[in-house]
């Protein structure tokens, strides 16, 4: 068995990546000093399987037009029958550079402008920036945050599914950036409450491999045949394997018209995986699970570790454990600061780079999401610039 090192430190500066490179640090943090655990990429280095396969691709020195392969396809679907207990076929697997590109082809395809889409914030915010910028409606079904868990607020959920002009719902399943794997149970009267209104669930599993014991991930399409006509599920090994940068998604569409209709509007997207990402997907998924497996052992000891920080050094600032993911959802409303003061705290005074809670939109205000997916003495040092920078905060 090969055993990862996953506290090895990998100079990432240098290599066009966004999190590290200091043209994005200064462009949004406006610090290209900032210690960066913010956008959703991890600074650990892929399986190797997947460098050997992407090592004697490269040496093959010929890079054309690649396509989604039987094998591609095959090992998506391998994929979900392990992993998840869901068999799908072949045939519903639509490619896409990856989620964001998938999600803006479905609002243009299944709603008009002025048509409303449904969103549970604090969620993802690209999910409000795609609507809007499509001339949409954000429907916001806010989830309920009581005692520390996030809960979901069906009644509000079947008003805002019950206006005519509803047509999708963007379920963030597990979520980010709460963390949240929903149960069986909720994910059943989703699809009853969409089902009953003509609501088409578009459901972004990207983080669903990423799930901590006891926590079991069930795809949206699972649930029930009711659910499963009525939805596309996006999926991906990108958060899973480290791989965002080769831009490859598999949605998943087991509604025969609904795929037909969306696979012919994806013909203005790239619907073809490159050589690479067709490598690598098919190598993650085929060899992938051991490096899977010790790293997500390594993001609970990660967790355990902020959990002891926070109580603590920190304890005032609160963590909800987050069931799934590998981003941490940290309040500091008992800090009393506006979001712009805290937005300069962590900038100008920790000097870190985290994501702002208020740009997951209403909710997220005092909190700050950090992503832990990183070596442990990475993640000391932000939660000590972090404490140094409270200690005068009272």
């Amino acid at each position: 068995m090969t055993q990862y090192n996953f506290d090895e430190i990998i100079d990432r500066r240098g290599t066009d990546s966004v999190k590290w490179s200091k043209k994005h640090l200064r462009e949004y943090f406006g610090d290209e000093d900032v210690l960066p655990l913010w956008i959703a990429d991890m600074d650990f280095r892929v399986a190797q399987p997947i460098v050997e396969a992407l090592t004697t691709r490269a040496q093959h020195g010929v890079f054309g037009y690649g396509y989604k392969s039987d094998e591609f396809l095959q090992a998506a679907v391998n994929w979900q029958r392990r992993r998840n207990g869901w068999e799908i076929a072949k045939e519903w697997i639509l490619f896409t550079p990856g989620v964001i590109p998938a999600l803006n082809v479905i609002v243009e395809t299944f709603s008009r402008p002025g048509d409303s889409v449904i969103i549970q914030c604090p969620v993802y915010y690209p999910f409000a920036n795609i609507i809007t910028d499509s001339g949409r409606r954000v429907a916001d079904n806010p989830l309920i945050h009581t005692d520390g868990k996030y809960e979901m607020n069906f009644a509000d959920l079947e008003r805002l599914a019950r206006d005519s002009r509803t047509k999708l719902m963007f379920l963030c399943s597990p979520h980010n950036p709460v963390g949240r794997v929903w149960t069986a149970e909720e994910l059943q009267r989703v699809g009853e409450i969409c089902g009953q209104n003509d609501v088409l669930v578009v459901s972004d599993e990207i983080h669903s491999d990423l799930i901590y014991p006891p926590h079991r991930h069930i795809p949206f399409g699972k649930i029930a045949e009711d659910c499963q006509a009525n939805a596309i599920v996006c999926t991906s090994p990108s958060k899973t394997f480290n791989l965002a940068g080769l831009h490859i998604s598999d949605i998943i569409v087991p509604n025969d018209k609904v795929r037909t209709e969306l696979a012919h509007r994806l013909t203005a997207v790239d619907g073809d995986p490159g050589s690479f990402g067709s490598v690598a997907q098919i190598a993650a998924y085929n060899g992938g699970e051991e490096w899977l497996a010790q790293l997500i052992s390594y993001l609970e000891e990660n967790l355990d570790f902020i959990e002891g920080f926070l109580k603590e050094r920190m304890p005032r600032v609160t963590m909800t454990r987050p069931q799934a993911t590998y981003l941490a959802w940290l309040d500091f409303s008992d800090y009393g600061l506006t979001e712009r003061e805290l937005q300069q705290l962590m900038r100008r005074k920790a000097k870190v780079a985290l994501d702002d809670g208020y740009i997951f939109g209403a909710g997220g205000e005092p909190f700050q999401r950090i992503n832990f997916a990183c070596p442990r003495s990475t993640l000391r040092e932000a939660l000590e610039r972090i404490q140094n920078a409270l200690e005068d905060i009272r």
